[in-house]
């Protein structure tokens, strides 16, 4: 398991674009994706569990993958939120 914080910066957090963006990244990958905010884990693979959190702008979210290619997964969502998940 491998995990790591980053700040969510596009300026409407993660809403529907941003969330399938995101989610059409981590199902690429056979090992689980979720994140960490505000107390509740949320598969990064579900567009609906995504826009569930209600990710606003400025939030820090803890990304945790776990499998064979974690390292590889955990690094590409974690690079996508930090280009703002082309926005």
């Amino acid at each position: 398991m491998v995990s790591e914080k980053v700040v969510v910066k596009n300026p409407s957090g993660l809403h529907l674009r941003p969330a399938g963006i995101l989610c059409k990244e981590a199902i690429k990958y056979k090992s689980s994706v979720h994140f960490h905010f505000r107390e509740v884990t949320t598969n990064a693979k579900s567009v609906l569990s995504v826009l569930g959190a209600k990710v606003k702008s400025g939030s820090e979210l803890e990304f945790i993958c776990e499998g064979e290619d974690e390292e590889e997964a955990l690094a590409a969502v974690v690079r996508l939120v930090k280009e703002g998940l082309g926005e």
